[in-house]
């Protein structure tokens, strides 16, 4: 262990999260998309034809999406001012979302029988994140009996016809999804090089169903870009049972093709902050998964959790405040821990399980083990071995870490702990 730490990258201070310093190369092509962005619109219809061109399909299927697209394109224009390259990465994002949307109605349509696909007894994983849950994630995610979402697929879960080996049919080898993924996250990490310290990110890694939840436009997804209160207040307002049952519907659609292409499993290792304040529209939805809840000192998630979005927003932000993230992140951590405390009862004892991130770092095999009892998996030599394997290939802080400062972003560690403490008390961290 000590040779291992000694390997690791020191520990690095964000000081530019108020007045952003790019490497040379970033920020000319972030000053090259000027007049790209001049002449983009982010209204509904704009996107949808955006979207139509490049798929050559019209049916985006249940029009409920229009009225959460038509809020957050309002929240864009007036909740805050974007850079250049944000309302060209925003644009890019939702004509991408839709242009998904548009792909799936169409398997859909062609392959009726997908909606078919039982999607039993999923896994779902609800926490904060630097609560444990990717670790956890990726743990599960060894195990060859369970399914789970690489970032390419989350990115483009449907393939174009025009892509495959024929319509139809399956993808060409390598996947061109894989490509694209591969130059957009070398983008990502030239402008943001130290991100991958706190959330590494690659092609193949095991991502959040925050990105299909995405396809409706009803998500908190949109919040970690940028302070969206317009938006946010919709979002808190609304039932998100509907957006649940189409995150099903596109899991189906992925379940069948990869099925169909490669012989994927068809068990769902699922995870997202989200779901902390929707455990009435998960149960509804998958009503037989088992639900695993993580815990932490919600402060220093708080801190975590507010740098690192405000560390993203240098990207997005004409003119990005830390303290303003700061302190819209820090209401956003209470509203999820407070709906968690709510409603955390709803979840059947005999389908879900609290995990107290010391607990999982002093044996995270025997948690991971727990969990797969819980789930009704049966211990089994691969799996065990493909776990094993995971955690002796991925340490913990490989890539260094960061010193993470609350009052960089107007956090006050006192406060914060007074108005948390009936989370930490209930769950005992």
């Amino acid at each position: 262990m000590g040779d291992d730490q000694g390997r690791r990258p020191a520990p690095v201070r964000l000081e530019d999260l108020a007045a952003p310093r790019f490497p040379e190369h970033v920020a000319e092509i972030m000053d090259s998309v000027a007049p790209m962005a001049a002449a983009l619109e982010l209204r509904p219809t704009a996107l949808m034809d955006a979207a139509s061109e490049a798929t050559g399909l019209d049916d985006f299927g249940d029009t409920r999406f229009l009225e959460p697209l038509a809020v957050l394109c309002e929240a864009l224009s007036t909740d805050v001012e974007l850079s250049p390259m944000g309302k060209v990465s925003q644009h890019t994002l939702f004509a991408q979302l839709l242009a998904n949307r548009l792909l799936v109605e169409h398997e859909i349509g062609r392959h009726p029988e997908i909606l078919d696909e039982p999607l039993e007894a999923p896994i779902v994983i609800a926490g904060l994140p630097r609560t444990g849950t990717t670790h956890l994630h990726n743990l599960l995610s060894a195990d060859p009996r369970l399914r789970s979402l690489p970032y390419w697929e989350s990115l483009e879960p449907v393939l174009a016809d025009a892509e495959r080996v024929r319509p139809d049919g399956p993808p060409p080898d390598p996947d061109p999804r894989l490509a694209r993924t591969d130059a957009a996250l070398w983008f990502v990490n030239e402008a943001m090089p130290h991100f991958v310290r706190m959330h590494e990110m690659t092609t193949q890694h095991r991502h959040e169903e925050i990105q299909l939840l995405a396809l409706d436009f009803s998500t908190m997804l949109f919040e970690t870009t940028t302070p969206l209160p317009t938006y946010r207040d919709w979002f808190d307002a609304t039932d998100q049972t509907a957006t649940y049952g189409y995150l099903r519907r596109v899991l189906q659609v992925c379940t069948y093709l990869r099925r169909r292409d490669d012989g994927a499993p068809t068990r769902w290792v699922l995870k997202s902050p989200q779901h902390l304040a929707q455990f009435g529209p998960l149960l509804a939805t998958f009503p037989d998964a088992t639900v695993v809840v993580t815990h932490r000192e919600p402060v220093a998630v708080t801190a975590s959790m507010a740098t690192m979005v405000a560390y993203s927003a240098r990207l997005a932000l004409a003119q990005p405040d830390p303290v303003d993230i700061g302190q819209y992140w820090g209401d956003r951590v209470e509203h999820l821990l407070d709906a968690c405390v709510r409603d955390r009862d709803l979840l059947p004892a005999d389908q879900t399980l609290d995990v107290r991130f010391d607990d999982f770092m002093a044996d995270d095999l025997a948690m991971a083990r727990r969990v797969e009892d819980l789930a009704g998996l049966p211990p089994d030599d691969a799996a065990t071995a493909a776990i094993a394997d995971y955690v002796a290939t991925h340490p913990r802080g490989r890539h260094g870490t960061v010193e993470y400062e609350p009052a960089l972003l107007g956090i006050d560690p006192g406060e914060r702990a007074e108005a948390l403490a009936f989370y930490a008390r209930r769950f005992g961290v």
